[in-house]
């Protein structure tokens, strides 16, 4: 155990690119980032696919899952994955939540409606999902009405017509099979309505249930005329745009009303919770709902198990215990956990197995430092300084034996698409992660640096070796990459210890974090937690 504290550093959404062009993090002015590559042991680690719970090794990784793993330091199955079971096995048409979903809109003879993000991102939602649900309903519910959040982050920024046309004619054939009438009721950018998270700005939320329940937002007749126009008139990216409402002679399609059902398709917590709570809560202050009576709400999974939200669910979500967090308690290890309000979630929520409030409040601090409500290419240093003052002072007082910290600025920055801006985001933290090596340094605690991504470091679309052209431009990338990210230690008191190999384990992922830091803070590791990055000797 070294005299000063570990400090351990996620610098969300940053990984090793493999096109330089693309590569906003190359691109950057980084002498820390680059000093530290050169002079402290570091290697690779995956951050993707089944190295973090989701199906396959082509899906992307994210913040939810990679918190998740580097906090619980094993690999779960998650939200995608359990969902694709539950659907192939046929156990979510058997659940609870299902049948009643269905039993109350057929005896009330109302509206099935299914909310989510409209893409296969695979990060909160995918439309397969949608898709199976939809078949499914349609054998015995008439009204079903969907409302469609546009993605232009999880996937390309403009890539909406690529999943609308193929939807309205799979609705279209569903309904000739079936005799149902699915019909596109409402929906918007995912950024502009009913997505937000960590409270930060409940006007999305208010703006997504005006739209989705009470039918307000501007009117067209297909979800292609909405898309289209909205796109041509605000030049807008996808996440970007303002609602709409499907309309028939002035009227629109599928407002909620009372004994109708809904399902949130989402899969993904962070940002499913609030639109949960306008949903379930009695008692509610964030704007007037007028909420229509008796309405039948579940989300596919249980986005929060502490507060039960919701409180009707369609797959169980993945039961994540013995976290890291829980053994540091239990060794008496004190731990300040800090980011500001884009990311506090992951590194406290996330990090602790979903689980919200504190593990043991007098060992842990968790600071929040509250985000700007902008779009962050405006201001890509985001609050880079502010987290950075408040950690220093905290490592040159040897408040806590360990501290763990999230950097916003790769992946909130990153998915604007603003190259430049991304570039600046990372040059600032990179800025601010010398004032913690110099602190470290002081008082010979030891520094990690890891990320729970990539998307910093691929900012265009590529093809092989060669970026993606369109209409003569580079093709932008809003989404996270399947890239490999940084583990760094800084420890220097190396030389005194000498007590593990300089040489790095290869090829692991970024649960092996959770070990690593335990070897660190004196901490026995749980057989069943995944290897350390590190050999002790």
């Amino acid at each position: 155990k070294r005299e000063g504290p570990v400090v351990f550093v996620i610098m969300d959404g940053v990984g090793y690119g493999k096109n330089k062009e693309a590569d906003a993090v190359q691109a950057a002015y980084k002498p820390t980032l680059d000093m530290l590559h050169q002079t402290c042991p570091n290697v690779p680690l995956n951050a993707h696919g089944t190295y973090v719970g989701l199906p396959n090794n082509d899906d992307i990784g994210n913040s939810e899952v990679g918190h998740n793993a580097i906090g619980c330091g094993r690999v779960f199955s998650q939200g995608a994955m359990l969902v694709n079971d539950a659907i192939a096995t046929g156990k979510l048409w058997k659940g609870e939540s299902w049948v009643n979903a269905v039993q109350q809109v057929n005896q009330s003879k109302s509206k099935l409606h299914f909310i989510g993000l409209f893409s296969n991102g695979n990060v909160h939602s995918h439309i397969d999902h949608l898709k199976a649900m939809l078949t499914e309903a349609s054998k015995t519910v008439h009204e079903i009405r969907v409302h469609c959040l546009f993605d232009g982050r999880d996937v390309g920024e403009t890539s909406g017509m690529d999943f609308i046309v193929p939807f309205e004619q799979f609705i279209s054939q569903l309904n000739q099979q079936n005799g149902s009438n699915i019909q596109v009721a409402s929906g918007g950018g995912r950024m502009y309505i009913t997505m937000d998270r960590y409270n930060a700005d409940w006007k999305m939320v208010e703006r997504g249930w005006n739209c989705h329940v009470h039918g307000q937002g501007r009117q067209f007749s297909t979800m292609e005329e909405a898309y289209t126009t909205l796109r041509a008139e605000t030049k807008k990216i996808d996440q970007n745009l303002p609602e709409f409402v499907i309309a028939k002679d002035g009227l629109p399609v599928g407002k909620i009303e009372e004994n109708d059902a809904v399902i949130l398709y989402n899969y993904r917590g962070d940002r499913a919770i609030e639109i949960s709570q306008a949903f379930e809560y009695e008692q509610f202050s964030h704007f007037q709902r007028n909420k229509p009576k008796n309405v039948f709400y579940a989300g596919i999974m249980q986005y929060d198990g502490d507060l039960k939200i919701p409180k009707n669910y369609l797959v169980t979500p993945p039961a994540i215990d013995r976290v890291m967090g829980q053994y540091l308690c239990d060794a008496g290890v004190t731990t300040l956990a800090i980011s500001e309000t884009q990311k506090y979630g992951h590194v406290t929520y996330f990090y602790n197995g979903n689980r919200s409030g504190y593990i043991n409040e007098k060992l842990e601090k968790y600071i929040e430092v509250p985000s700007d409500n902008i779009s962050f290419d405006l201001k890509p240093w985001m609050k880079c300084g502010e987290i950075t003052d408040i950690v220093v002072e905290a490592i040159l007082k040897k408040e806590f034996d360990h501290i763990r910290l999230n950097f916003p600025n790769g992946d909130m920055v990153g998915h604007t698409g603003v190259f430049e801006a991304v570039r600046i985001s990372i040059e600032t933290m990179d800025t601010q992660i010398k004032r913690i090596y110099d602190a470290v340094t002081k008082v010979n605690g030891v520094l990690i640096i890891t990320a729970d991504h990539g998307n910093a470091d691929q900012m265009y679309e590529t093809k092989g070796e060669k970026i993606v052209m369109e209409a003569g431009n580079k093709k932008v990338r809003t989404a996270h990459s399947l890239n490999k990210v940084p583990f760094i230690v800084y420890d220097p008191s190396y030389e005194k210890f000498k007590d593990y190999e300089i040489e790095l384990k290869q090829g692991l992922g970024i649960s092996s974090c959770a070990a690593t830091i335990m070897n660190f803070l004196g901490v026995q590791i749980p057989e069943d937690y995944d290897k350390s990055v590190i050999t002790p000797k």
